[in-house]
């Protein structure tokens, strides 16, 4: 099972969240390899670890933050995120973070 998607206009992923963590940033896959682990050091409180999640995964993929958005998992670890930009373009860094 692959960790992302394509979409037209996009790539939805799966991330694992690890909110409070003492060292912040993109793990790489999760051991069953369906998720990109993200740590961010704010707690998952208001929404904040949230935030972060979604501006770590676009500095990463090198969209703007407000190309990514939250679309499941508010409240969970495992989340689902909608990236918007070129889906060719994105699959292949993700691709890269996931290797």
């Amino acid at each position: 099972m692959s960790a992302f998607r394509p979409l037209p206009d996009g790539v939805e992923l799966r991330v694992k969240a690890q909110p409070k963590s003492r060292r912040p940033g993109i793990g790489g896959p999760s051991p069953d390899g369906a998720a990109l682990r993200v740590a961010v050091t704010e707690a998952p409180e208001d929404g904040r670890a949230n935030r972060a999640i979604c501006a770590a995964v676009a500095e990463a993929v090198g969209v703007a933050p407000s190309a990514v958005t939250l679309t499941q998992g508010a409240s969970g670890r495992l989340k689902t995120l909608r990236i918007a930009g070129d889906p060719a373009r994105l699959s292949e860094t993700l691709n890269r973070l996931l290797a």
